[in-house]
């Protein structure tokens, strides 16, 4: 496997050795097919067209002769007697002695007709074959294993190509390829599949990033497929660009389940080694634990990260750098995809699987990042809708009427669009996600030139340039003295712990202090909001006074968080507090839920 780990002349399941296995030798290369002339047909699993192959080539090596053997000193030369020929290598399984393995024309199964190779890799050859029965082309992958591996190596290969026919056949979904037929020959399965024609997601990143609409489309179509293979029992472990085909009609399909597992199926990896691509490997896989759904899901966030971006935000120099990237490694926010489908990465990739969301989240999320923008009205009336020009129009009272009543609504209409500037579902496109997991275990959407001005232990606070507007954001997990009261068991009361707090003075840092309270939900879960309206302790009659909007939720284990936005009280700084505190809310992520 490469140590980038992204190209489409590599395995997919490529085997990573357990520590201290010796390296295989490497093996000889070969020309490599060309691509058919027009359009290129990629097929599930299939290589760049043209690309270099690890582990096989397109032509067997040449004989390999051992060098002449030398006596030691002192030793007497043997006699010779007879010059034999030294046998040459076993051909790979399926080949014909003498030539370079299949060639076009050969019918596999005496009804699919190879006519020529689409690409190859180490562990296959794919090739456009034409189904002779029913008149159509298919694409045919044909095994192919180096020649080091023993016989018992050779077999776990063949059985992971049955087992991804098996897992593909077995889920019903337009984004997962249709396996046709499965033919042994030679011992060896060949896998008859629906030819995809287009091009990888992989190639695809290499002409130029995505912009975030069209990889939310993608990502809509791979996490449908993977939804799919879940409810099958089948977890893919290789989402990866390469591993993803855009086909013809704006069709997107998710290929290669050559390492899926199965559920009840016994495992075909070696104790201590696993498979897949590294930098797009959950961490959980890393360190050897039990995947699940998630993991797939991780990876999907891997691959939208790469769409946006033009590369994995785990790639390094080696594999073992990638993999400790894997593990430890916080990257930044994509700067490309700013915005829900940023924040919704973010989200995919974090470290505990259990704090990953949901489909149903990552479906409505990409959703709405894909829809088209609407188009918006026209604000202005024309002259055709003046009847033959305004001022004819406004020369009759009922024109006058008519024209001001347009313009009227037009004008009531900006300025709602003024007024309610993140009415969309999603948050403003140039906010960015802050990722405060180590800190306080929540995600935050914030201007993109809000900065952190103090953090702590269970504590995070952001400030706008101006000064104007801050916000807090607290994670308590009951951590004081034994004597201290416990944290409140509901957000309620929590509510009602902090309006006494308030109007109490608040330990003489506050007077003046009115407070209010309201229901309100956490991801789908009972919170309350706190709204406080007071003065600075000391603070004259004629200063300004000050408001609070806070955002209070406690989990089942009595852990609360507290989002607080600070803002004046009086003018027009006020309206945009209660919006910036809105809209901040309605994106606030917790891990723990």
């Amino acid at each position: 496997m490469k140590n980038d780990g992204g190209r489409a002349d590599e395995p997919t399941s490529y085997l990573i050795p357990p520590p201290g296995a010796p390296a295989p030798p490497p093996p000889a290369a070969g020309p490599a097919a060309a691509p058919a002339p027009g359009q290129p047909d990629r097929a599930a699993g299939t290589p760049a067209p043209g690309a270099a192959s690890h582990g096989a080539a397109a032509h067997p090596p040449e004989p390999h002769r051992p060098p002449a053997s030398h006596p030691a000193p002192g030793t007497p030369a043997p006699v010779p007697t007879e010059v034999v020929a030294a046998p040459p290598p076993r051909p790979p399984h399926g080949a014909v002695p003498g030539a370079a393995g299949p060639a076009p024309g050969r019918a596999i199964g005496g009804r699919y007709r190879l006519l020529s190779r689409l690409g190859h890799g180490g562990m296959g050859t794919v090739w456009r074959a034409r189904d002779e029965v029913v008149d159509r082309e298919v694409a045919v992958k044909e095994p192919r294993v180096p020649d080091q591996l023993s016989e018992q190596e050779r077999q776990t290969v063949y059985q992971r190509m049955r087992r991804e026919a098996r897992s593909a056949a077995a889920i019903d979904h337009p984004s997962v390829v249709t396996v046709h037929d499965v033919v042994v020959e030679d011992g060896r399965p060949w896998i008859v599949m629906e030819l995809v024609r287009g091009q990888s997601l992989g190639d695809r990143l290499g002409e130029g990033t995505l912009d975030p609409r069209e990889a939310a489309r993608i990502g809509l179509a791979v996490l449908g497929a993977l939804t799919a293979a879940h409810e099958a029992g089948v977890l893919h472990r290789d989402v990866k660009p390469d591993n993803v085909l855009l086909g013809r009609h704006d069709r997107v399909v998710l290929t290669d389940f050559g390492i899926a597992q199965v559920e009840g199926e016994q495992r075909l990896t070696e104790t201590g080694a696993f498979v897949g691509s590294p930098e797009y490997i959950a961490p959980e896989r890393v360190l050897g634990q039990l995947p699940g759904p998630e993991s797939d899901l991780w990876s999907l966030g891997v691959l939208l990260y790469a769409a946006v971006e033009g590369m994995s935000p785990y790639r390094r120099s080696n594999t073992p750098a990638t993999l400790q990237a894997v593990l430890s490694a916080e990257p930044p926010a994509p700067a490309r995809g700013a915005g829900a489908l940023g924040h919704l990465v973010m989200q995919l990739l974090r470290k505990d699987p259990a704090a990953r969301p949901a489909p149903a989240e990552i479906r409505q999320t990409l959703e709405n990042v894909a829809r088209p923008p609407q188009p918006q009205p026209a604000l202005l009336p024309t002259r055709a809708m003046a009847g033959g020009g305004a001022g004819g129009l406004l020369r009759t009272p009922g024109g006058r009427f008519g024209l001001g009543g347009g313009l009227l609504a037009a004008v009531l209409a900006l300025v709602l669009v003024v007024a309610n500037p993140f009415g969309g579902d999603g948050p403003p496109e140039d906010w960015r996600v802050r990722e405060e997991g180590e800190i306080v275990k929540a995600s935050l959407f914030l201007p993109p030139d809000y900065e952190r001005t103090d953090s702590e232990e269970g504590y995070v606070t952001f400030a706008d340039p101006s000064g104007v507007y801050t916000v807090e954001l607290w994670r308590d997990q009951d951590t004081g003295e034994p004597d201290d009261p416990p944290n409140p068991d509901s957000a309620e009361k929590a509510a009602e712990e902090l309006v006494t707090y308030y109007e109490g003075g608040a330990e003489n840092s506050v007077k003046e202090a009115r407070s209010t309270t309201r229901q309100a939900l956490q991801q789908e879960r009972e919170a309350v909001q706190v709204l406080t309206t007071y003065r600075d302790y000391g603070a004259n009659e004629d200063d300004i006074t000050r408001h609070f909007r806070e955002h209070v939720y406690v989990n089942e284990d009595r852990v609360v968080w507290r989002l607080r936005v600070r803002m004046p009280a009086e003018g027009h700084a006020r309206p945009e507090g209660e919006k910036l505190f809105d809209e901040i809310v309605s994106h606030l992520k917790i891990q723990e839920l």
